[in-house]
C-alpha cells in the first residue's frame, strides 16, 4: 500500500531529541501570562495538536477558567501534608498520556513533600526529556539572579526561585506585558484579586514605582534572551557577519593620556545609541612602558569604568588584527580609533595599520578621531 503524504513527511522529518520549552514571562500577577498561555494552547489544539493541561491556576479569574474548559486536563495527584490534602501535577500520568504539548503554570512553584521532584521546573525538565513540548509561565521576580534587586525595590523577599540556567534552556521567551496604569486599573476592578484585597495590594506590591521597576527588569531580560537567540543562530548557521541589530560601541585606547578624549567620545555615542560600551587595550608584551605610562594607562581604564564602559585587555602582537578579532567575536557595530597628527613614516605606519584592521574586521563603522596632545 503506498504511503500517504503525511507518512512521507513524518519519515523525512528529523527525529525530535527533546521537547520545546516556551515560557510566558511577566513582571507581576495579572499581566496576562496564564491567559496568553492558554489562548495559544487552544489555537494549537484547533490546528490538530494534542494538547493537555498539566496544571493551571485560575486564581478565581473567570476568563481563564472559561478557556480551560476547551482543553483536556490530566488529573492531578492528591498528596497529604500536615493534615491537608494538596493537588499536585502528576508528571508520570502526563508521560503515560504522551501528549504533544502540556501546560505547566507557575514554573517557580515548590512541590509538596512526597512529589516526584522538589521544584516544578524539575518536572518541566523531565517532560522535555520525554520529548513533550511545554508551555509555562513565570514572573521576573522569581528569577534567582534578580531576587536581591527585587527585595531592595519592593521590600519583599522572594522565596520561590528558578535558577537562571533553566530560563536559558527555554527555546522561546514571550513577554506578557501590560502598562502599570492598566494593571492598577485591573486591580481596582477586582480582575486580579478579590476587591477586599485590592486596596492593600495597591498600597504595597502594586505601587507604581514597584511596577515600573519590575517591568523594566522583565523587559531587560527578554531583550537579553533575544540577543542570545540571535547569537546562537549566527553561530549555528556559521554566519560570520554582524547584522547590527544591537548597537555595540568599542574604543581602542593606549597609555596615551589623550585616550580619555576617545573614551568620552565613545561614551557619548554609546549613550545616544543606547549601545553597549567597550574600551579595549591591546597588551603586546614588548611595550616597554615607563612607570608614568603605566599610571596613565591605569588612569585611562578607571576613567572608562567611571563612564560605564566594559574595559577589556587582550593580548596580541599586532594591534590591528587583535582588535579586528575582538570586533568580530563581540559583534561590535561602531569602533573608535585615535590619530595623533603625524607626518612621514608615522603617517604611513598608521595608514597601514588601519588597512590591516579593515581587511580583518567584519562590517563595522569606523570613527577616526584626532587626539589633541596633553
Amino acid at each position: 500500500m503506498p504511503k500517504t503524504p503525511e507518512q512521507w513527511l513524518e519519515q523525512a522529518a528529523p527525529e525530535k531529541k527533546t521537547g520545546i520549552f516556551k515560557l510566558f514571562l511577566g513582571y507581576a500577577p495579572g499581566v496576562g501570562k496564564t491567559y496568553n498561555m492558554v489562548s495559544e494552547a487552544i489555537r494549537r489544539h484547533k490546528r490538530g495538536e494534542d494538547v493537555v493541561i498539566g496544571v493551571v491556576e485560575t486564581h478565581g479569574r473567570a476568563g481563564v477558567a472559561e478557556l480551560l474548559s476547551e482543553l483536556e486536563m490530566v488529573p492531578r495527584r492528591p498528596l497529604e501534608y500536615k493534615g491537608t490534602v494538596f493537588q499536585e501535577m502528576d508528571v508520570d500520568a502526563i508521560i503515560a498520556r504522551k501528549p504533544e504539548v502540556v501546560l505547566v503554570d507557575e514554573l517557580a512553584h515548590t512541590n509538596i513533600d512526597g512529589s516526584k521532584h522538589k521544584k516544578r521546573y524539575e518536572d518541566v525538565l523531565q517532560l522535555l526529556e520525554e520529548k513533550i513540548d511545554v508551555l509555562s509561565t513565570m514572573n521576573i521576580q522569581h528569577l534567582e539572579s534578580v531576587t536581591p534587586t527585587v527585595a531592595s525595590i519592593t521590600g519583599i523577599t522572594v522565596r520561590e526561585t528558578v535558577p537562571d540556567w533553566v530560563l536559558e534552556r527555554a527555546n522561546e521567551v514571550v513577554l506578557a506585558d501590560l502598562t502599570p496604569e492598566a494593571l492598577q486599573t485591573r486591580m481596582k476592578r477586582g480582575d486580579i484579586y478579590p476587591t477586599e484585597r485590592s486596596e492593600t495590594a495597591l498600597t504595597n506590591f502594586f505601587r507604581p514605582g514597584n511596577l515600573m521597576a519590575l517591568r523594566e527588569l522583565a523587559l531587560r531580560h527578554v531583550t537579553q534572551s533575544v540577543d542570545r537567540s540571535l547569537e546562537s543562530y549566527l553561530q549555528r548557521k556559521r554566519i560570520d557577519q554582524n547584522w547590527g541589530v544591537s548597537e555595540r560601541v568599542a574604543v581602542c585606547i593606549s597609555s596615551n593620556p589623550a585616550s580619555q578624549q576617545l573614551i568620552a567620545r565613545g561614551a557619548r555615542l554609546a549613550q545616544a545609541l543606547g549601545a553597549e560600551f567597550y574600551v579595549i587595550h591591546v597588551e603586546r608584551g614588548d611595550d616597554g612602558r615607563t612607570e608614568d605610562r603605566n599610571r596613565a594607562l591605569a588612569a585611562n581604564k578607571r576613567f572608562a569604568e567611571n563612564l560605564g564602559a566594559k574595559v577589556v585587555q587582550v593580548e596580541g602582537a599586532i594591534v590591528a588584527t587583535t582588535v579586528a578579532k575582538f570586533v568580530r567575536e563581540h559583534k561590535i557595530t561602531q569602533v573608535i580609533f585615535g590619530r595623533s597628527a603625524g607626518r612621514g613614516w608615522r603617517k604611513y605606519l598608521y595608514l597601514a595599520a588601519m588597512n590591516r584592521f579593515l581587511a580583518n574586521a567584519a562590517v563595522v563603522d569606523v570613527h577616526i578621531v584626532t587626539q589633541e596632545p596633553r
